[in-house]
């Protein structure tokens, strides 16, 4: 006998039930964590926004060279993500693991004002990746932990908007100073260093203290075990983990669908930034009602059928339209993407695991997107050079719808758990 149970709350939900209708939706750790989110977004995309256009126009880097690098920026923090989501678990101490991995990221600023060449800029993006991964699940995790869980698509949603809004001032913000000084890439570098510097001071000062076992001790429920290893092959975790990996190694970096766009002809080079302000635009005006839908239909339905969208995107940049048409669907279609996928794997992931796994439960997943999107970047760069950028988009597109059916056929597994008697 099965009997379906939709979104079954976790231990920690369950004890903190009788006080869940008293918090808010949106609490002050999503909005404090959304805003030191924002500086930090400010900060790095300020300087990837023009990345792909140096490394390959200035640095005169191949695409194959070009995909190795973008699959360093795509997949070095999944080296350290698992390692960031057990120190959280183990110290329940997320805030100061998160505040660790923001603090390298800023200090990557300082040392990115005298790095040259391929090489050095490469070694800056590493640690400054190395960062994201320390940071990334104890922050979702912090999220997971002070929300109801009927309302963690709006949470997450309501962080990732403020998040993009940094990751589209970014760009803005170079390209304005590169208009007002001309080759003035130091001067982005030193505003980015600043904007990374306040992020990490906002955290530091005023990010509230989230401890998973101390909210349960609060709730007056059971003290959960320590952490175990074994705590992640909770089999309602592993379909996650199998969907996330499959759809991850069709996803390539977004540098490589701007390069394509440019490859359609009609768009001047300098505009290049504005691209990722683009795609941040649909974003933002996308992340809370999709997070909100999430909630509604189920979490994992909007994850899977999200990356039609990013089919889309991949046929607008190399499809014979008009320069224009292709530009707005392209990014369009990117951003609601990442609206409809960025948050949405971190809230289905923290409640898929016991409580006390919950931070290295998030970071397992993001673990399996990152590593299968390094190998995407990394693989699409000589799909590309053997192939050209139509051919080779239409390929991988034609693949992910492939993958995207066979991933619909998890949804139920992932939006519900099946429980035998």
């Amino acid at each position: 006998m099965y009997i379906t149970v939709r979104d079954r709350p976790s231990s920690t939900d369950k004890a903190a039930a009788s006080g869940a209708s008293t918090r808010p939706p949106v609490g002050r750790v999503v909005i404090v964590l959304g805003v030191v989110s924002l500086l930090t977004d400010v900060s790095s995309e300020s300087v990837s926004a023009i990345l792909p256009l140096y490394l390959t126009m200035v640095v005169g880097l191949s695409p194959v060279a070009y995909g190795l690098i973008d699959g360093l920026y795509q997949g070095v923090s999944a080296l350290v993500r698992l390692g960031g989501g057990w120190l959280s678990d183990a110290s329940d101490r997320p805030k100061w693991v998160a505040f660790l991995g923001y603090g390298l990221s800023a200090v990557a600023r300082i040392f990115l004002l005298f790095a040259s060449g391929a090489a050095g800029i490469a070694a800056v993006v590493t640690a400054d990746r190395i960062g994201k991964g320390i940071r990334t699940a104890p922050r979702d995790a912090m999220i997971s932990t002070s929300t109801p869980s009927e309302h963690l698509g709006r949470a997450f949603g309501v962080h990732r908007m403020l998040d993009t809004i940094g990751a589209a001032l970014g760009p803005l913000i170079a390209f304005g100073l590169l208009m007002l000084v001309p080759d003035g890439y130091s001067v982005v570098l030193v505003v980015s260093l600043a904007f990374a510097l306040a992020g990490v001071a906002l955290l530091g000062l005023l990010g509230p203290d989230v401890r998973a076992r101390r909210e349960q001790e609060k709730a007056a429920a059971p003290t959960p075990p320590p952490f175990k290893w074994r705590d992640l092959a909770d089999r309602r975790l592993r379909p996650l983990l199998v969907v996330s990996g499959v759809l991850g190694l069709l996803t390539v970096g977004d540098g490589f669908i701007y390069l394509a766009l440019l490859d359609h002809g009609g768009v001047n080079v300098s505009w290049f930034p504005l691209f990722y302000v683009g795609t941040n635009l649909a974003y933002l005006l996308l992340a809370v009602p999709i997070g909100r839908l999430s909630d509604r239909i189920g979490r994992a339905r909007i994850l899977v059928v999200g990356h039609l969208a990013l089919v889309g995107a991949y046929l607008c940049s190399v499809l014979p339209t008009s320069t224009a048409a292709a530009t707005v669907g392209t990014l369009a279609l990117l951003g609601t993407f990442y609206a409809a996928t960025d948050g949405v794997i971190a809230a289905i992931a923290g409640r898929l695991v016991p409580v006390q796994a919950r931070t290295s439960g998030i970071a397992a997943a993001q673990t399996v997107v990152a590593v299968a999107r390094m190998l995407a970047s990394a693989g699409f760069g000589l799909l590309w050079f053997l192939l050209g950028p139509a051919v080779a988009m239409g390929t991988v597109a034609a693949l992910l719808v492939v993958a995207v059916l066979a991933a619909a056929t998890r949804i139920s597994r992932l939006d519900g758990a099946e429980v035998t008697p």
